[in-house]
């Protein structure tokens, strides 16, 4: 059981992930995280909930996008799902550079960056059913050192 959580839903809109990304970095805050660690959580929210709804609803406002964090100790992790189309190869999806929508000039790095940004990731997905990614990252503070 986490030691405190937060869940957040919302509107599949592109004007709604700014308000994600900060929502999510005000929570962490708690844990006295560096600019470089909310930066790169703010990056990973910012790309995560963007996949939600550029290919998760093909950018149909009436999806709905969801946010789960926890802490634990030094730990956050972070649920961001939707319960659109789902991912018919996840293999190739998570290929640097590659997007399913070149028109949109999509530059493909989403899946990487979170990768790269995160200690775990984990991508879950059902075609028709949704995509799910699952991602933590320890805090190096010395507020989460010392709780």
């Amino acid at each position: 059981m986490s030691e405190n959580f937060m869940s957040l839903q919302f509107a599949a809109k592109s004007e709604n992930e700014s308000f994600a990304r900060v929502t999510v970095a005000a929570f962490v805050s708690q844990l006295d995280p560096t600019m470089d660690e909310i930066t790169d959580l703010k990056t990973v929210v910012s790309e995560a909930v963007t996949n939600c709804i550029i290919h998760g609803y093909d950018s149909d406002p009436n999806g709905i996008v969801y946010i789960r964090v926890e802490l634990e100790g030094d730990v956050v992790s972070l649920v961001i799902e939707d319960k659109g189309r789902g991912i018919e190869d996840m293999e190739l999806a998570k290929q640097p550079l590659y997007t399913s929508k070149p028109e949109l000039e999509r530059s493909g790095m989403g899946f990487t960056i979170m990768e790269n940004f995160m200690d775990e990731f984990e991508l879950v997905s059902e075609v028709g059913g949704g995509t799910s990614i699952r991602m933590k990252k320890r805090i190096e503070s010395k507020k989460a050192l010392y709780n």
